[in-house]
């Protein structure tokens, strides 16, 4: 007996969409039988709360390649090796991977099952706890903090780029008009000790690009420099037309700006290896000394290097994964893209620390002269490194295209959870994205001006030292409290239960219940104990500009308890009705009226 199910769907009718199922039976007798069924179409996704479907990835790997490409930015590159250089070599790995497993896992997971499940921004997923909502209005303000200096960065990378290509590097030698007397070529007595000399490439960034020796401080800033502006300008327009039709557009520029970086860095690593000293300078990248893991600092280093490189607290986790389907595992998104993150860190520090093996060979001189981290690796030592090399043009332009694509899928990210956050809280905004978007831009344009003066390398080292320092711990800190305790672990984990069909086990529970917050909070008190007035090279701010830059990190601080006394304030009822109503799910608002609050009960404090 053989069958054949031929499926049939006839024009719609006032009674909906039909499919029919028609069947035919062949018998050994010949004799044929035919039955028709009729089938209930496959039902549309919808959303949890019933309104209009939400905008999704357009694939999958659009998603996974955003998460990658925001979490993995230039402090991979210019920070993580150097502190596993300078805290043991190999040993800084074990508290890195401590709290990797602690808490950089757990709270990366944490926002991007909040996100999935609430499909909304920073801010909009606190309706599962009303009282919170502050703290998605404090990391969207820290997201726009950030895209003031970190889009700077991407015009220095740009003005480079542009600058590479000549035949010779303009880094190279004293005899530019921006050099100072007191510009010396690297010898090989290694004169480069002299704090009184400044290498080429040093002042071809301090001088050529920043011209800082124009300022006299924070206070005197002058103009915005045209060059670095019009830099400034082309990416502001690239992030323009990377985000203006959400993740349809944004989703497909990361196929390049999340891949880029790991094919340049690869093809550095295999030039760079070739070097000689090369194999010298690895060997310091990966050499263990455990006794440093007996100093605290260590450890605290480390922490803080968790927190920040894999993006959490900016909203930009939320922000993306409220663009999946409701039933995509977000488990298996936050272990690969955690994953990736760190061994992309720990893979950098070979190409890094090939090249500064070189110069030290080179030069003749200690590694540990040449090994920095921050803005002086990427904008100092490398192209010094590559202008030695041959064809060192061609080795310059590929090596700021990596910068550039480092940077711009983390500025893409910084202000997709901004746009996002605001459109989900503001409906409003939905019809005009685009006209919003335009009006973050210039905004972000307009403020990182100051960025690009004479000065602007002051107001840089400021908003980069206190926009998004203790204020991200904080914010993440009163993230993970929300959830874990008022919202509730449990019911936090029957969301995600309800979503991938798998209930988070015991491990993660205890991790965002207890672990985690103890943690956050922890690095909040080191943070405060451990702050020194702010600096740059020798010259030290004045305590107006430490008092400016205190109360840009507590405006957005400040949106948690606002916003607390606000909701409090202006929902009816007696003070304890006011507060049920404040920490109880919109959801669940009707059960408040009825008596039943589940934060009032001793289980809900205690379950896991």
């Amino acid at each position: 007996m053989s069958s054949v199910v031929a499926p049939e769907k006839p024009t719609s009718n006032t009674m909906g969409p039909k499919e029919v199922e028609l069947i035919l039976v062949k018998e050994q007798n010949g004799v044929q039988f035919t039955s028709t069924t009729l089938v209930a179409p496959t039902p549309t996704q919808t959303e949890p709360s019933g309104e209009e479907e939400r905008e999704t990835w357009g694939k999958k790997i659009d998603f996974l390649l955003s998460v990658i490409g925001f979490a993995v930015d230039l402090a991979n590159v210019w920070r993580f090796p150097y502190l596993c250089y300078k805290n043991g070599g190999g040993a800084f790995l074990v508290p890195y991977l401590f709290f990797m497993v602690i808490a950089g896992m757990p709270l990366f997971y944490m926002e991007l099952a909040l996100g999935q499940y609430n499909r909304e921004g920073a801010a909009g997923v606190w309706k599962i706890c009303p009282i919170f909502k502050g703290v998605g209005f404090t990391v969207i303000l820290i997201s726009l903090y950030v895209g003031f200096y970190y889009n700077v960065i991407i015009s220095w990378a740009m003005f480079y780029l542009f600058s590479s290509f000549t035949g010779e590097l303009p880094w190279v030698h004293c005899n530019n008009t921006w050099n100072s007397p007191n510009c010396s070529e690297w010898a090989e007595n290694g004169s480069v000790s002299d704090i009184y000399k400044a290498t080429p490439a040093q002042e071809f960034f301090e001088r050529g690009v920043l011209h800082i020796q124009d300022s006299n401080g924070i206070d005197d800033l002058g103009r915005p420099r045209w060059q670095l502006t019009a830099c400034l300008a082309v990416v502001i327009v690239l992030l323009y037309f990377s985000l203006w039709k959400g993740v349809k557009t944004s989703g497909k520029v990361v196929w390049i700006t999340a891949t880029m970086p790991y094919v340049v860095l690869t093809v550095l690593l295999l030039r760079g290896v070739t070097l000689p000293g090369a194999i010298d300078g690895i060997k310091a990248y990966l050499s263990v000394d455990f006794l440093r893991l007996c100093d605290a600092k260590v450890w605290i280093e480390a922490a803080t290097q968790i927190c920040f490189s894999l993006g959490v607290g900016f909203g930009v986790l939320i922000a993306f994964s409220s663009y999946n389907k409701f039933s995509n595992n977000c488990y298996r998104d936050a272990i690969i893209t955690s994953s990736i993150n760190s061994l992309t860190s720990f893979f950098s520090g070979f190409v890094v620390f090939s090249f500064l093996g070189y110069m030290s060979h080179k030069h003749n001189v200690a590694l540990d002269k040449v090994a920095i981290d921050g803005a002086g690796l990427v904008f100092v030592i490398y192209p010094e490194a590559i202008a030695t090399l041959p064809g060192s043009s061609i080795w310059a332009v590929i090596f700021f295209i990596m910068l550039l694509t480092l940077g711009i899928d983390s500025a893409m990210g910084g202000m997709e959870s901004v746009i996002t956050g605001l459109c989900d809280e503001f409906k409003c905004l939905h019809k005009h994205r685009e006209l919003f978007t335009l009006f973050i831009v210039v905004g972000t344009f307009l403020i990182s001006l100051f960025c690009v003066t004479n000065g602007g390398m002051y107001v840089f080292t400021l908003l980069e030292y206190y926009a998004a320092g203790t204020s991200i711990l904080f914010g993440v800190l009163i993230e993970a409290i929300g959830i874990a305790w008022f919202y509730g672990v449990d019911r936090f984990s029957d969301d995600i239960e309800e979503m991938i069909g798998q209930r988070p086990g015991w491990y993660w529970r205890l991790c965002w219940k207890f672990v985690s917050p103890c943690f956050l909070l922890f690095m909040v008190v080191v943070s405060f104990a451990t702050y020194n007035p702010l600096s740059y090279s020798s010259y030290v701010f004045p305590p107006w500009a430490n008092v400016a830059g205190w109360c840009v990190a507590m405006s957005s601080m400040a949106m948690v308890p606002l916003y607390a006394i606000y909701k409090l304030c202006t929902l009816p009822g007696k003070f304890c009705d006011r507060l049920a109503y404040a920490i109880t799910p919109e959801t669940e608002h009707h059960l408040v009226d009825s008596g039943e609050v589940r934060q009032f009960t001793l289980r809900h404090w205690l379950v896991v």
